[in-house]
Parts: structure tokens; C-alpha cells; sequence
């Protein structure tokens, strides 16, 4: 009845002042389900619910979809570290708002994108730091990241196969890539758990660490890749994200790779062989660009 009257015009006249303050308090509370904020050249994304396991409702994909475009507008950061608040990823869509839908508008009232940036395509490169849980709509949006840092106790599955709540935000499309058909079948099939180790070795997550320490890890990996030249990075990895999602022949990803990579001879590669040549990187060593961070 508040709510009702809260949107309703006559409230608003007869009562000014508590009207603003709601409104107020509304867009507040709004604002904090998101946090983002920039550190040198890593842009720090993060899920803030956590009293709901850090579950994404229609509100909070919005925002998180926001944020992604504000990264990737932003030249002045490489890389994006994204997680959640206070001890878990993400759980999944909010079931208890899903449960309120209306069942009568089948199929225009289902957003394009639930999750929020679950099918969007970045130009510039994710790090998941994963804690908690990652599950359902959560995973997927794991899945979205380039790399996933888990803390060792961490749970991972397509737990929405329980409730009949399918894969719609990029789940079916990208585990198979990830891991693999047969092993994405698994997952998908059964909605099992999965623990940090067997992620690891499936390669569902790429580094596994204490808990407590995937997002300290996540950014210092994402500091590492920030200090490399950026625009031969980045021409390799649309390589590899068009040989995996978008070529049609092995020779036409050939192709792309040559194209797309020509280019960054003259602009960084000419350079850093300059640096080999002088000493730097000499024995495999890091040291050189890691002294940057």
C-alpha cells in the first residue's frame, strides 16, 4: 500500500518532503548494490548484497551493467577485477524476485540479460576473484571474465538445474569453450558442486589460493597484465576470442590472427625486442615489468 502511494502523484503533493527522502533513500540504496572504484590501471568491480549472498535482482544487473560500460569507456584503466562483498561471489539470480514475476507475460517480460553484462563482449580484459559461492547466474558470470581467481574453499555449480531456472546468461555458450563439452554436460546436467580443486584441474578456475586472498591475488595478477604493452596484449587476445566464438574455417582464424596482430610490430614489437636486446627479460625473468607494478 506504501509503495503504492509512494508512486502515486497525490502522495507526492500532500507530502513533499517524506517523498523526497524516500526517493532519495531509494536511489541510495540503489547505488550501494554496486561498488566500483579505480586503482592506477585496474578498475575494482564489486557485487554488494551480501546479506542475499551477493544474488542479482533486475536493479542490481542493471548497475553492474552500468559499471562494466564505465570500465570499458575508461582509457585510463586495463584491466577490470570483479567480485563480491563479504565472503561470497555471486549466488545467482534473486529467486525471491523471480518467484513475484508474472507468469501471465511469458515471454516479453524476460530481460535479454538477466545478470546484468553476462552477453556482452569486452575489449578489455576480467579477472573473477572468487570467494563463497559462484553458482547458477553467478557462475556465469565467472564465466564472462577471462581468468578466475577461487579462494580454496569455494562452491561452484549450476545450482538453478534444482528449480528449473535455465542457463540464459551466457552459461550454455561459454562453459562448453571453457571445459569442455563432456564436462560441461556434467555440470549442467546434474547442477552438482564443484570445489576448488576439481575447478582447477577442469580448468573452470585458473589459480586457487587461500581464503581470504582471491581479490589481493586478482589484483596483483591484473597490475602484472597492466604492465605489459596493452596494445599487443589486447591484439592477441581478440585472436584468441575470435578463433574460439566467431571463425567459420581454421584458415579464416589464421587469417584473423595475422591481420589483427600485423599491426603491433611497429608499435610495441620493434621496441621491446630493443629491450631483450639491451638485457631486459633475459632467462624468462619478469623482473623488468613487475618492478612497474
Amino acid at each position: 500500500m506504501l509503495q503504492h502511494s509512494f508512486q502515486n502523484s497525490r502522495f507526492h503533493k500532500l507530502f513533499p518532503k517524506l517523498y523526497s527522502f524516500m526517493n532519495y533513500r531509494t536511489k541510495r540504496m540503489a547505488s550501494t548494490l554496486v561498488e566500483t572504484k579505480r586503482d592506477g590501471k585496474v578498475f575494482l568491480i564489486a557485487i554488494n548484497r551480501p546479506s542475499h549472498r551477493n544474488s542479482v535482482n533486475l536493479e542490481t544487473g542493471r548497475l553492474l551493467l552500468d559499471a562494466f560500460k564505465q570500465f570499458e569507456s575508461n582509457d585510463e584503466v586495463s584491466v577490470a577485477v570483479f567480485y563480491g562483498k563479504e565472503g561470497n561471489f555471486c549466488a545467482g539470480y534473486d529467486l525471491k524476485e523471480l518467484a513475484s514475476w508474472d507468469t501471465t507475460n511469458q515471454k516479453s517480460s524476460i530481460p535479454y540479460a538477466p545478470m546484468g553484462p553476462s552477453k556482452t563482449v569486452f575489449k578489455k580484459p576480467i579477472i573473477a576473484a572468487i570467494s563463497g559461492y559462484a553458482v547458477a547466474g553467478g557462475l556465469e558470470l565467472a564465466l564472462m571474465c577471462d581468468l578466475r581467481v577461487a579462494e580454496d574453499d569455494v562452491t561452484l555449480g549450476v545450482f538453478c538445474r534444482r528449480f528449473g531456472v535455465p542457463l540464459i546468461d551466457g552459461g550454455t555458450v561459454r562453459l562448453p569453450h571453457i571445459i569442455g563439452l563432456s564436462r560441461a554436460l556434467d555440470l549442467i546436467l546434474t547442477g552438482r558442486a564443484v570445489k576448488a580443486d576439481e575447478a582447477l584441474a577442469m580448468g573452470l578456475v585458473n589459480r586457487v589460493v587461500s581464503k581470504g586472498n582471491a581479490l589481493k591475488t586478482a589484483v596483483e595478477l591484473a597490475n602484472e597484465i597492466a604492465s605489459f604493452p596493452q596494445e599487443c596484449m589486447l591484439a592477441d587476445r581478440r585472436s584468441c576470442m575470435y578463433a574460439m566464438y566467431d571463425m567459420q574455417t581454421l584458415e579464416g582464424a589464421m587469417q584473423f590472427e595475422h591481420n589483427n596482430g600485423k599491426g603491433i610490430i611497429h608499435q610495441e614489437s620493434i621496441e621491446g625486442a630493443g629491450k631483450f636486446v639491451k638485457g631486459s627479460g633475459r632467462n624468462g625473468s619478469f623482473s623488468d615489468w613487475k618492478s612497474k607494478l
